[in-house]
């Protein structure tokens, strides 16, 4: 199961990412191009919010039962993913990896090409 710092590094890991607490101290957000794709609690159960496929993040929350709907965030394009046994690490970075691609593919072309 990934603790905070590996999640975090995975993050920091994409091209272009920055990390910030544009809220509040126990909220973690890592974005693209000012763009947010994950956020992340520090304080708590762990707990990460990644954007996702409309029709992947209701699948998903059908399958999965750490995975709801994304709390604090439009529950039809986030999920909200408890971090615990029940989610491998592969799954996981999987989910951070597609969040972080579908920011991508709705920059602006300029911005897309210095990724």
């Amino acid at each position: 199961m990934m603790n905070i710092e590996e999640i975090r590094m995975h993050c920091l890991s994409k091209k272009q990412v920055t990390e910030g607490f544009p809220f509040d101290n126990d909220t973690l957000v890592f974005k693209v191009k000012n763009k947010m794709f994950a956020l992340m609690n520090l304080e708590g159960e762990l707990r990460i919010n990644l954007k996702c496929d409309p029709a992947e993040a209701l699948l998903l929350r059908e399958r999965y039962r750490s995975v709801l709907p994304g709390y604090h965030m439009s529950k039809r394009l986030w999920n909200t993913v408890v971090v615990d046994d029940s989610i491998t690490d592969e799954l996981l970075k999987r989910w951070i990896d597609d969040s972080y691609n579908l920011i991508v593919q709705k920059l602006p072309v300029k911005d897309r090409k210095q990724l």
